[in-house]
């Protein structure tokens, strides 16, 4: 995959004390994720994915909007540099960041999940992966640095995109 994809090596998806990743997932992921299911597709699972459609069955497209919507009201009632608007997602397992969408300068918040309504899932571009803590192993599969499986890339005509499963990336950062 061309950069900036950062490669690993499959050793990271080896066997640890809990599947693929040394912790289970967070107890209290975000959007009422169902944590049994995150487990088993974040540890236990290479290949296989959340059902198609699972973003619409869980609170994510609402908190997302509702989200912006509180983000532009505090820039509306606040003096000063109005920024816009990203959101982080963290890895269910570890709470660290592995995406952030939309990003500053890039595409809005409701192209990103039109997008992601799309495919059935969180399609991710290149610009909104925290490839500090994201590698792309040679068969297409997206996983993070500590061994939890994230989904695979699916290049299209805009370049790689990332379909990422949304119970990988609901957790809370750890200061959170």
């Amino acid at each position: 995959f061309p950069p900036p994809c950062v490669m690993g090596d499959e050793s990271i998806m080896s066997k640890k004390s809990h599947g693929t990743s040394n912790t289970p997932v967070q107890t209290n992921l975000r959007w009422g994720v169902d944590v049994k299911i995150a487990d088993n597709i974040c540890n236990f699972n290479r290949h296989g994915a959340e059902n198609y459609g699972y973003l619409f069955k869980i609170s994510f497209l609402k908190d997302s909007r509702e989200e912006l919507r509180q983000h532009e009201h505090k820039e509306e009632n606040e003096s000063g540099d109005t920024t816009e608007f990203e959101m982080t997602f963290y890895d269910s397992n570890t709470g660290i960041p592995l995406f952030v969408a939309p990003r500053k300068g890039g595409r809005c918040l409701e192209d990103f999940l039109k997008e992601s309504m799309n495919h059935g899932w969180p399609s991710f571009r290149d610009d909104e992966v925290v490839w500090e803590n994201v590698r792309c192993l040679n068969s297409g599969e997206v996983v993070s640095v500590d061994g939890t499986h994230l989904g695979h890339n699916i290049p299209d005509g805009k370049g790689s995109r990332y379909c990422i499963n949304l119970v990988s990336v609901a957790g809370k950062p750890l200061d959170g």
